[in-house]
């Protein structure tokens, strides 16, 4: 009878398990909760996805994210395995090979096999949702993943599929290290670029809205098709709407019908370097720690990559400490990292925080001290809100520079258990009504209510300001009967707080200089005085957008050029741009305006061009991968980089080959 029953199935399923090798059995079984399962899509398209467990609403979930896009799904396990350079090839080995000495896949395995029962079905839902998919669209062609395991959903520590932490270490560091390349090595403390995008969370309480709800303003800071929007319900009491990463199997930041969150990126630190003292006897390595000898551990990392239509590999030899993998040199000495970058509590904290129902629940959850990536803005049915700079903090002694590589030879650097919520930067029911996160300090989190820096350790809250936050802070101040129409208009602020300082500058330096000799001055008097009566306000039409933005572009390197040496890693955007306007000369002012005029004239005839004529939307498909062009049909944008203050979270880029 059995071998019956097995005939059959494969006589229904011939063409699919030859394609996906799927048993019979397998797809008996999805069948079956495939029954328990309903996805809806709305007008937009967005899957509200109904299970009667949790686990069908999770296998319901992965489903619909597979129909929409499993490229974007496939790709984020892919990198998370450590197996890029099998799709991208060998550029991609030195990537692969850092998340191969941080995340241990046989770390991920174990846990899925101690996990509790109800994370146990939960992880084979997430696994059976995407194998369905690949089941019931033969014509898929996965990229590398032909089957999914439930042990993958635990290679990501909170939910961001980019937060990774190596402490400081860049995967140029890497390279050079393991590759016994001899290149120089450049300043690593200095950002070379400018991080452009950005998060905002604002919260506001029963106190200073026309309702007297609370609410919370989720802006969801991330490129383009990076997160779908779903909802997810099952009859087990899950009921959640928002934001999921592509392959997630809960919703990263969203809502239910008690309690809202939403997520920035901090900077608290949660991973450190340790700088170790390395000897070789016998041929075999030794670390010092606390004045004996123990040994370098070594591991054998084998990546495999693509090579011109076969596959090659490269074995590296890896080596570890008791902190953690060895990944770089600096100064002679050997550099190890301990960080926190998987972890199944951190999931179990991601999915709990789905289902809390009130603020007391909440709170419990934020206990876990899992989350090693996050700032979380909160607000609730109760009329709570609140706002904690980060979770996962590990206790140090403060007697030590935690921002650089700290001594790994004496046990005073031991991480010493992890701080608890309550000794963490956080806010609750601020007096003013509001909080605002802009991935910046938490001391101006609650404006003038905010917690003190001093009373805090500084690897706790190292985040600098930033202009969105100096801006969202006027911004939420200059209203108290807050609807969600005004809420919306405060999140899409246009102000460019950093020009408050640039442009007066510029203004100075030109009108004290400009009856000398030099002949950019005449060509510019349009050019500044069109500036000078800018009202600092970016949009589509706006020639002074186009102007200020150009030539704020061309001045972060020199503000980079005169930070100190020794400056702390995690630079402030407005002190940095308060210095540079103390020391900056007329020429580092006013020659990079005069090169973006010529420029501005040698691409488009004329250097009055609209900033809408330039900043551009375009997008022909949602690949991950494309080409951009000019002459492809594109439509204009006002926004401009809220580097320089605007509140909404945007960002863009010339690409090769473009004037736009």
């Amino acid at each position: 009878m059995v071998i019956k029953n097995v005939l059959l199935l494969l006589f229904i399923f011939p063409i699919q398990l030859i394609a996906q090798n799927f048993t019979p059995w397998e797809i008996q079984d999805w069948n079956t909760q495939a029954q328990h399962v309903e996805i809806i899509r709305d007008n937009w398209g967005i899957p509200h996805v109904y299970g009667k467990t949790d686990a069908d609403a999770v296998f319901g979930l992965l489903y619909a994210q597979c129909e929409d896009d499993f490229p974007r799904v496939e790709m984020n396990y892919i990198e998370k395995l450590g197996r890029m350079a099998e799709v991208k090839g060998e550029s991609a080995l030195y990537d692969d090979l850092l998340i191969k000495l941080i995340i241990d896949s046989a770390d991920a395995v174990a846990d899925y096999n101690k996990s509790p029962l109800w994370l146990h079905k939960l992880l084979d839902a997430f696994a059976d949702g995407i194998n369905f998919y690949l089941y019931k669209h033969p014509g898929t062609k996965p990229a590398l993943l032909h089957r999914f395991k439930p042990w993958y959903a635990l290679l990501w520590t909170d939910g961001s599929i980019g937060a990774i932490s190596t402490g400081g270490v860049s995967e140029d560091e890497l390279k050079n290290f393991y590759s016994g390349s001899n290149n120089a090595f450049i300043n690593h403390q200095r950002k070379e670029e400018e991080n452009l995008s950005g998060s905002n969370g604002f919260a506001f309480a029963p106190s200073i809205t026309a309702s007297h709800n609370s609410i919370l303003y989720i802006n969801p800071h991330v490129t383009f098709y990076f997160r779908p929007e779903v909802h997810v319900v099952s009859d087990e009491g899950l009921n959640a709407y928002g934001a999921v990463t592509w392959g997630q199997f809960f919703v990263y930041q969203g809502f239910n019908e008690h309690c809202g969150w939403m997520h920035t990126s901090s900077d608290v630190d949660v991973a450190d370097m340790y700088a170790e003292k390395v000897s070789k006897k016998d041929n075999k390595l030794f670390y010092e720690y606390e004045h004996k000898e123990k040994p370098i551990i070594t591991k054998k990392i084998t990546i495999r990559y693509a090579d011109g239509g076969k596959n090659s590999s490269k074995t590296i030899i890896a080596f570890f400490t008791h902190h953690g993998p060895v990944m770089s040199r600096r100064n002679g000495q050997w550099i190890s990292v301990r960080s926190n970058n998987r972890s199944m509590t951190g999931l179990i904290q991601s999915w709990q925080r789905t289902k809390a129902k009130s603020f007391a629940e909440y709170k419990k959850v934020m206990d876990l001290l899992a989350n090693t990536s996050n700032n979380t803005v909160y607000a609730d049915a109760e009329g709570n809100i609140a706002y904690w700079h980060g979770n996962f903090i590990p206790k140090r002694d403060t007697s030590f520079d935690w921002s650089k590589p700290v001594d790994g030879s004496i046990k005073a650097t031991e991480w010493k258990g992890l701080h608890t919520v309550n000794e963490s930067v956080h806010i609750y029911n601020p007096v003013n009504g509001w909080l605002q996160n802009c991935n910046s300090t938490p001391f101006t989190a609650a404006g003038k209510n905010s917690p003190k820096k001093e009373n805090y350790p500084a690897y706790m809250a190292p985040d600098g300001e930033n202009f969105r936050g100096i801006n969202a802070v006027k911004v939420l101040s200059s209203d108290n009967n807050y609807t969600i129409d005004k809420v919306i208009a405060a999140g899409y602020d246009t102000y460019l707080a950093a020009f408050e300082r640039l442009i007066p500058a510029l203004v100075n330096a030109f009108e004290k200089n400009i009856n000398t000799s030099d002949s950019l001055y005449p060509q510019l008097n349009e050019v500044v005085a069109l500036l000078k009566k800018w009202n600092l306000r970016c949009g589509g039409n706006s020639i002074a957008t186009t102007l200020a933005v150009e030539w704020g572009q061309k001045l972060i390197p020199i503000m980079i050029s005169k930070t100190d040496e020794d400056e702390y890693q995690y630079v402030d955007q407005v002190i940095r741009t308060n210095k540079f306007v103390s020391i900056a000369t007329p020429a580092d002012l006013i020659q990079p305006l005069s090169s973006v005029i010529a420029e501005l004239q040698s691409k488009f005839g004329d250097w009055r061009i609209p900033w809408g004529n330039i900043n551009r939307f375009q997008r022909i498909s949602g690949d991950i991968d494309l080409k951009y062009n000019d002459s492809n049909p594109s439509i204009p944008v006002g926004f401009v980089s809220s580097t320089w203050g605007m509140l909404p979270s945007y960002a863009s880029a010339y690409f090769p080959g473009t004037k736009k």
